[in-house]
């Protein structure tokens, strides 16, 4: 299946990602859609600038766009335990492409051995595709001496000022008036010195007007009035010399389980055959036939973390998003199905888990029977990413005309969450749903 990440700024990568089944081979396979259109990601534009100062001299050059490779099983052998994704962490990089990032300018960034390495090029970030407020970020980088680079979170696309539009936790040499571990422009921080021949460990929490970082072990700066930007991007840089970054994952925080109280905000609609319940277990069981359990609270831009389970590999669940209060499962469909297509992961029987029903199928179908999943939805106006035990599946921007139903078009209108029965076959537990609102991004980007 070929899956193009999104490009931006004048000089703005395409990015293919050629996924192969069992064996790498030459070409690519193409899962089933039942939209092909929809499941092209889109493109969006804009500009990445220097940011902290003006960027040295770069050599004239240019870059090709770089073609990944992987098979499936590398792919789903990157995927995170249970244990860890059932408190929400997921990796932003799968070690083998750049799905869900974007490179903003003219650098070379690169995979090479389970690595993000840039080393030429002009002063640029490598963001992700999807927005953060309040979460953990934790990954590892490696630096020459005199390497300028960074970590950007809370970023908009183009900062063009470092103390309204983003925060930069630098990496940098000693000389620097923000040396590695302090954020430019606003706290220089404890020095922490780098070795060029070790891995460090880099932890940045944003938790509201709170931002820390911490290397290896140590607090390298916290600051409290972090409340400028209070969302954004996460961005990698490179400026000059040589980085690397790997094992890069993030927790969300703030996530609110909607079924702590059992059913209590929540409606089972009258009339379908189905039921909906909760076990001994304190668990929300969905079988018997079609059903939909909806909340009485409406979303709009969110996080949502779910754990499910469903022993058999042909039963199908969902998860319906920005749905129309009251209707029938009108709204959008993040699926929870584990079937393949003649065992081949990369080939889902309905969409897979994580798939955007209609929309984009799951890259690959990293949810397996007779076992808890996790899925990580990301809602935000058009966007949407989900991750499927820590891999993420979907990246997809929705560019239909405005509509009130989903079905038929985009909708930005905040709507409720409504867990699917899909059919007799269907038995699907689910232990946790947890939803954390998202901050509205300043300036709407």
């Amino acid at each position: 299946m070929m899956n193009r990440i999104f490009s931006r700024s004048s000089y703005a990568f395409t990015i293919a990602t050629c996924l192969c089944a069992s064996m790498i081979i030459s070409g690519c396979s193409s899962s089933a859609t039942t939209e092909s259109t929809d499941n092209e990601a889109e493109t969006k534009t804009g500009s990445v600038a220097a940011i902290d100062e003006l960027p040295p001299e770069s050599p004239e050059a240019s870059f090709e766009p770089p073609v990944f490779e992987a098979n499936a099983e590398k792919l789903l052998a990157s995927r995170l335990p249970i244990e860890q994704t059932r408190a929400g962490w997921i990796r932003l990089f799968d070690g083998h492409t750049l799905f869900g990032w974007v490179i903003g300018g003219n650098a070379n960034f690169r995979v090479e051995d389970e690595t993000i390495v840039a080393d030429q090029g002009e002063n640029c970030l490598l963001t992700t595709s999807t927005q953060w407020s309040d979460y953990e970020l934790e990954l590892q980088f490696q630096c020459d001496e005199e390497t300028n680079s960074g970590v950007f979170v809370r970023t908009t696309l183009d900062p063009q000022d470092v103390t309204t539009d983003c925060y930069e936790v630098n990496i940098a040499p000693p000389s620097n008036p923000f040396p590695t571990g302090g954020v430019v422009q606003r706290t220089k921080g404890e020095t922490f010195d780098t070795d060029p021949e070790k891995w460090h460990t880099m932890n940045i929490l944003c938790d509201g007007s709170t931002l820390r970082v911490t290397i290896d072990g140590t607090v390298t700066c916290e600051l409290d009035d972090a409340t400028r930007p209070t969302t954004g991007y996460i961005g990698l840089q490179h400026r000059d010399g040589r980085v690397a970054f790997k094992d890069i994952q993030l927790r969300p925080l703030g996530l609110k389980n909607l079924l702590a109280d059992g059913l209590e905000g929540w409606t089972v609609r009258e009339g379908m055959e189905g039921e909906c319940r909760i076990d001994d277990d304190g668990h929300l069981v969905v079988d018997g036939g079609k059903q939909q359990l909806e909340t009485e609270a409406v979303f709009g831009d969110f996080v949502m973390l779910a754990d499910y389970k469903m022993d058999d590999p042909k039963s199908n669940s969902g998860l319906f998003f920005r749905a129309i209060p009251g209707d029938e499962m009108m709204g959008y469909e993040c699926q929870v199905s584990n079937e393949l297509i003649d065992g081949n992961p990369l080939q889902p029987a309905d969409c897979g888990a994580g798939g955007i029903f209609r929309r984009q199928d799951a890259r690959v179908v990293a949810g397996e029977p007779k076992r808890w999943n996790s899925i990580l939805l990301v809602a935000e106006g058009n966007h949407f990413a989900t991750w499927v035990n820590g891999l993420q599946v979907t990246d997809i921007v929705d560019t239909r005309k405005a509509d009130e139903n989903p079905r038929r078009g985009l909708r930005l209108e905040p709507g409720s969450i409504i867990v699917q029965g899909h059919d007799k076959t269907t038995q699907a537990t689910y232990r946790q749903i947890a939803v954390a609102e998202k901050v509205a991004a300043e300036g709407g980007e």
